[in-house]
């Protein structure tokens, strides 16, 4: 007897991924290359806290906000990819019904905060831009605190009580196999032997809240920001002035992007494995734009790696001289 035949009509106390069971003859060929993605996403983010920490160039509200989103992503992913990556490598993909709320927990926290913190940086270029007289005054450093602190405590309060009213909605007795690599909302309600109407409105609410309406802001955002660019004179004003909210703008194209794809496409199709395929862009490749595009593109970010990068070869040739 399997154990979805095993848990049918009893209370289920852990759940099956069944990860990407499709796929089972070439887990150990993407485990790799996911290892990869996970590798350059956490060394790329904790390059990028550890540039803003110390390059007293960037103690600006900006690199404030893009460390803020740094760190997130170390959790964002650290919250889904080594489990997943530990499940590719054994048969048993087992969860605990406990672990796997507290992951959704940190999904859609994370994901809301991240959501809120695009916004602030949106709405910093717009001040800086747009004001940028009154910007000094208007985005000092304890009005940037406040506005991060709100946003963490927003987003953990606001998946708090979304899992509450999921958790309280659903009866979960079996059969306890989630199609999925780690527990998100739509394969866990699927598991539900109660009426489900109730998380759906609470989910659909919920995501009104923190990603339509930060995104509508954020276009807004936007659209004021590059109207002023192209009022600017000169052509290498227009110039500077891009530069500094193009990283940004690639950052919120990737994030709205890639959920806006996965939101469609899912509506268009019933493939269990494609809805996977596309979730892996938002929680495992995402994460690893952040540092690439601001590494890449942003010139005083590579100035303050440049110089690191000096002092850590000064810093190696003294060692090997003193040896």
């Amino acid at each position: 007897m399997d154990n979805s035949q095993q848990h049918n009509g009893t209370a289920v106390n852990f759940l099956i991924l069944l990860s990407f069971g499709n796929l089972q003859e070439l887990q150990l060929l993407i485990f790799p290359l996911f290892l990869a993605v996970y590798i350059i996403t956490l060394v790329g983010n904790f390059l990028i806290l550890i540039v803003v920490s110390v390059g007293k160039k960037l103690h600006t509200p900006m690199y404030f906000f893009l460390g803020n989103l740094s760190f997130l992503e170390i959790w964002y992913t650290a919250n889904i990819t080594p489990k997943m990556l530990v499940d590719l490598l054994r048969k048993e993909k087992t969860i605990s019904l406990a672990g796997c709320f507290i992951q959704l927990y940190i999904f859609c926290a994370l994901g809301t905060v991240e959501c809120f913190l695009l916004l602030l940086m949106s709405y910093d270029r717009y001040l800086a831009i747009c004001s940028p007289l009154h910007y000094v005054k208007l985005m000092n450093w304890n009005y940037c605190f406040k506005l991060t602190a709100g946003t963490w405590l927003w987003g953990f309060l606001l998946a708090a009580g979304l899992n509450f009213l999921v958790s309280i909605s659903l009866a979960l007795c079996g059969p306890n196999q989630i199609d999925h690599f780690f527990c998100d909302l739509t394969p866990l309600l699927k598991l539900s032997c109660s009426d489900t109407h109730p998380a759906e409105v609470a989910i659909l609410v919920a995501c009104f809240t923190v990603s339509l309406f930060p995104f509508l802001l954020t276009i807004t955002s936007y659209i004021h920001i590059i109207s002023t660019i192209l009022k600017i004179p000169s052509s290498s004003g227009k110039t500077k002035a891009f530069s500094t909210c193009s990283s940004h703008l690639i950052i919120v194209t990737i994030f709205y992007g890639t959920l806006g794809i996965t939101y469609i496409i899912s509506l268009g199709t019933q493939s269990v494995e494609l809805n996977k395929i596309l979730s892996l862009l938002y929680t495992v490749l995402t994460p690893m734009f952040n540092p690439i595009v601001y590494s890449l593109r942003n010139k005083e970010v590579k100035e303050v790696i440049s110089k690191l990068l000096g002092k850590v070869a000064n810093f190696s040739n003294w060692v090997k001289a003193i040896q």
